[in-house]
């Protein structure tokens, strides 16, 4: 009668909660801090050094302020929580593609890239975009048809899917899970503060990466031999705040706007990622990063560190005798509001591209439900 009755759901969050450190090879017993980066970060409120100077009001649901540099986490509001990414995604699709992708290779995309809701470059299936277009469309306008045809490029959507959630776990954005690669609305996609900045660290470190952000104007080809189309960034910090130098924005209805950017000043650059917040994101991304510049200017202690990637070799390979259904990876991808998903990311992404040519018909209908703002 003593004895403690665990109800099934219960009983399967024990189980996955044992599972992780076996699943990732380290010691059942090991101790681990509250949450990926520190303690403190485990706050759902907001975390800042006591001597730091006062934070500006924002209406962002979570975010965060980092050195790009060190890695040195300097204040952050629901770090962990977990958040519809929008097109902030793509700098996770980037992060995945660029080192693979030959930039020079000519790619031609498929009805099915073209036709993509939500923002578009323009892209036509007669044309053969060499592969730094189809990035420069992807990260300078929020292309998701140049996003999909890079995919293509890459072999398809269930595999970059699934190698874009490998990424996330090498790099141990655990509160990630792609479930496409443009961040259009899908249930089970989800991101936080704390990976976007963890993300956006590792991409910048990227040559390519830094430049197709920090890309203002560009052109790529037209629909007939000889022609161009001109595109501009839809980064408003690039425009409007002095040391800018990229990163990504996001919107869609469910996600709200989303951002992350970044600015260098007085030999330090930081990052600021923001989730949930109000489309006219720009002005609050400007207060946190004028704020992050004042606190490093008075060495301030950080609150936290964005954590070193694993070495590509600790990847947590999926077991072949153990397939994953792909309904019930999602259920479990949802995670359950803490910020620590019950499965490594690796697993959830191999069920992910279980998924396959179910993904473009997901996107069509989550799409609908999309109404972008003017930008």
């Amino acid at each position: 009668m003593g004895a403690t009755m665990r109800t099934p759901r219960r009983r399967a969050l024990a189980a996955a909660a044992l599972a992780l450190p076996l699943l990732a090879g380290a010691p059942a017993q090991a101790e681990t801090p509250a949450a990926i980066g520190g303690d403190q970060l485990a706050s759902r409120g907001i975390v800042s050094p006591s001597s730091a100077p006062a934070l500006p009001a924002t209406t962002a649901a979570g975010w965060l302020v980092a050195d790009l540099d060190t890695g040195a986490v300097l204040a952050a509001k629901d770090p962990h929580g977990l958040y519809a990414p929008a097109s902030t995604l793509k700098t996770l699709t980037a992060a995945t593609l660029i080192p693979h992708l030959d930039p020079r290779m000519r790619v031609q995309p498929t009805w099915d890239d073209v036709n993509v809701d939500g923002s578009k470059v323009g892209l036509v299936q007669t044309v053969r975009y060499p592969v730094s277009e189809l990035f420069t469309s992807m990260l300078v306008v929020s292309g998701n048809d140049a996003a999909l045809a890079l995919a293509t490029a890459n072999g398809g959507v269930g595999k970059t899917v699934r190698e874009m959630n490998l990424e996330a776990r090498r790099l141990q954005a655990r509160d990630t899970v792609a479930v496409n690669d443009n961040g259009l609305d899908a249930r089970g996609q989800h991101s936080s503060a704390y990976d976007l900045a963890l993300i956006a660290r590792a991409a910048m470190k990227l040559p390519d990466f830094r430049t197709y952000v920090a890309t203002k104007h560009a052109h790529i080809r037209g629909a007939k031999p000889g022609t161009a189309i001109a595109i501009s960034s839809h980064d408003k910090l690039l425009y409007n705040y002095p040391g800018a130098i990229g990163i990504k924005n996001g919107y869609t209805v469910s996600a709200r706007a989303t951002f992350v950017g970044a600015a260098t000043r007085g030999g330090h650059t930081l990052v600021v990622t923001l989730m949930k917040t109000n489309p006219r994101y720009w002005p609050e991304a400007a207060a946190l990063l004028d704020w992050g510049f004042k606190a490093t200017a008075a060495a301030v202690r950080p609150v936290g560190q964005l954590v070193e990637p694993l070495d590509a070799s600790a990847a947590v390979p999926t077991p072949a005798s153990q397939p994953l259904d792909a309904r019930r990876v999602t259920k479990v991808a949802a995670g359950s509001g803490t910020g620590l998903p019950l499965l490594p990311a690796a697993v959830i992404g191999a069920g992910v591209a279980v998924l396959g040519s179910g993904v473009l018909r997901s996107r069509r209908r989550e799409g609908r439900k999309m109404k972008l703002p003017p930008i």
